[in-house]
């Protein structure tokens, strides 16, 4: 794949939990090559490049899947905006408080649905995964229901 399809493969898979950025997909992949974790295909058209996983990155892959998963990196631009109300008005947290209400809800929404079609395809770990990405988002909705207006 390209790192266009990498992307947007990674995005439908992961996309409800995981954040990721075309320009870190597009980082990575020369560094991974260069590292023998996967080589380059045949330029495509507009000079698109392919990239494939080696053996050497297949077994990469798994080390890495057996290594400590870590702790969350929690960052959300709401919240941290929040934490400084003092300097909004109302009228700018009332604001700021629907856009995140419309991006919660359309984004649970999504996730059910992604959930819904994991679970009907036997994918029952995706499945799993997306379903965090749905208590997380109504989570949100709580919250901002009684985060304070001002």
């Amino acid at each position: 794949m390209t790192g266009g399809q990498l992307m947007a493969a990674a995005e439908r898979r992961l996309g409800p939990y995981w954040s990721m950025t075309r320009s870190q997909v597009y980082r990575e992949l020369p560094v991974l090559a260069e590292m023998g974790f996967v080589r380059l295909g045949k330029p495509g058209p507009r000079s698109s490049q392919p990239y494939a996983i080696t053996a050497s990155g297949k077994r990469a892959f798994s080390r890495w899947l057996a290594e400590p998963a870590g702790r969350d990196a929690l960052r959300n631009p709401v919240a941290l905006r929040v934490a400084f109300g003092e300097q909004h008005s109302g009228n700018q947290l009332q604001t700021l408080y629907t856009g995140a209400s419309e991006y919660h809800a359309e984004a649970m929404a999504m996730a059910k649905e992604q959930a819904k079609e994991a679970k009907k395809a036997g994918d029952a770990y995706g499945a799993a995964a997306l379903e965090f990405a749905v208590a997380y988002h109504k989570a949100a909705l709580s919250w901002l229901k009684i985060a304070p207006a001002g």
